[in-house]
């Protein structure tokens, strides 16, 4: 019986390994293995390997971390088939779902500031401060259409939801079709300083005021493996000297709890080192894109042999 070309390429690799010194091989053979079997991985089709979800989790402006991430597993040729953001991960994700160059996204997020993306400038505060008038985040939806255009879900590349929060209710919304733009500004919408977006007789504020890490929705979409980045704050050291900050300093300590257990329906977690940054401070935008450049490289090692070890054996020696 004729053997596949891939096994007998596996096989020849292994010999060589075999008739390696014992130094050679401990230091080298381990590593050319695992890379033969990572390209074979990542070159296979959805229907032979797992499907691969990533969790992309709130926290304002530590959450450009994520375009580091998604830098890294770019260049690493990790395949995504699910995307799901809360908050500034909606955003991201939505982006990056969307087909937008990881290149132009990183570029986006070290020039981007808050006026970019809502009403904070003199006179729009004073109106918070004095007249009690919430802001807009109508320049948020805007700068995605600039972007992504007029997309639907179901006109992404990527398979992506985003997540909201019903004020009235309370209940957690799941966008899954309609507008991208929309639900992406929804989900980054912070009650109390943002005027809820409306839709369809809701009143929605940002996602992580419920669910910060929604694990459990990349479980529904059909996802066998979930990788999940959280961008979580030392909450301890924040300045919590304005409307603002009391606000989500409240969030974070409500979300914390919620935040660990769903960490446990993860199968791999890449965590930015952003705990430090503020969630307003958007000028420091190139350092948090950087921890996560970081944080993804010092995990790639182990997230490869994950994946390694999921996928069928017979499909990698094909």
């Amino acid at each position: 019986m004729k053997k596949p070309a891939g096994l007998l390429s596996f096989l020849l690799l292994c010999l060589l390994i075999l008739i390696l010194p014992m130094n050679s091989f401990s230091l080298d053979g381990e590593k050319f293995l695992t890379d033969y079997l990572w390209q074979k991985t990542a070159r296979l089709p959805l229907s032979k390997r797992p499907k691969i979800a990533l969790v992309l989790g709130g926290g304002g402006a530590r959450g450009l971390a994520h375009i580091g991430v998604l830098k890294v597993l770019k260049e690493n040729n990790v395949p995504i088939d699910i995307i799901v953001g809360t908050s500034v991960g909606a955003i991201v994700g939505s982006l990056y779902s969307a087909g937008v160059p990881i290149e132009k996204i990183e570029k986006m997020g070290q020039n981007i500031g808050w006026n970019d993306v809502a009403d904070l400038t003199a006179t729009g505060v004073i109106k918070l401060m004095v007249a009690e008038s919430l802001l807009s985040t109508e320049k948020m939806e805007k700068y995605l259409r600039e972007n992504i255009g007029s997309k639907r879900f179901d006109e992404l590349d990527i398979q992506f939801a985003c997540l909201a929060t019903d004020l009235v209710t309370g209940e957690r919304i799941i966008f899954r079709e309609g507008d991208v733009a929309l639900a992406a500004r929804a989900s980054a919408t912070m009650p109390g300083i943002f005027v809820p977006v409306e839709y369809r007789h809701r009143y929605l504020v940002d996602g992580g005021l419920f669910d910060n890490i929604p694990t459990d929705v990349a479980k529904l979409l059909g996802a066998d493996i979930i990788i999940a980045v959280p961008v979580s704050a030392d909450f301890s050291k924040n300045n919590i000297s304005n409307v603002y900050m009391v606000l989500t300093q409240a969030i974070y300590i409500q979300g914390r709890l919620f935040d660990s257990e769903k960490l446990k329906s993860a199968d791999f977690i890449i965590a930015p080192s952003v705990s430090q940054i503020s969630t307003v401070d958007l000028g420091k935008s190139a350092e948090c894109i950087d921890a996560g450049i970081t944080a993804a490289h010092l995990a790639m090692p182990k997230l490869k042999q994950l994946l390694i070890n999921r996928t069928s054996a017979q499909y990698l020696f094909e």
